[in-house]
């Protein structure tokens, strides 16, 4: 058996992204590393769901742990993560202006008055 075929790869990668708790936690820790204390109330879920979502992260090498007493402290590993997060965020934010142009042509637009049925 080969090697999964690249487009198989990104798409398990965006997958690994594709979680609104997993994008808030590498958001959060573009600050710079936390432990998971300072991460709970950060991201706004329970501590199991967030330790579920941090091993996503860590089986994907987007997120590096490491033991501070008793303390588990968390970083990103590749600083890559946060130029993909800036791009997708420059890609909405595009596709949102473009929408909202649309939006503001369509309310510009003049419609004629409803038609009346005459009986």
């Amino acid at each position: 058996m080969g090697t999964a075929p690249i487009y198989r790869v990104k798409a398990d990668f965006f997958k690994t992204l594709g979680h609104p708790a997993r994008i808030r936690v590498l958001e959060v820790l573009r600050g710079g590393e936390r432990a998971v204390s300072e991460l709970i109330p950060a991201v706004g879920i329970e501590s199991s769901h967030l330790s579920q979502q941090l091993g996503i992260l860590r089986r994907a090498d987007l997120v590096q742990a490491r033991r501070e007493g008793a303390s588990v402290v968390y970083s990103v590993g590749n600083p890559l993560v946060f130029e993909l997060l800036d791009v997708a965020k420059q890609i909405l934010s595009s596709t949102l202006a473009a929408s909202q142009d649309l939006l503001a042509d369509l309310d510009a637009v003049e419609l004629p008055p409803p038609v009346t049925q005459r009986s």
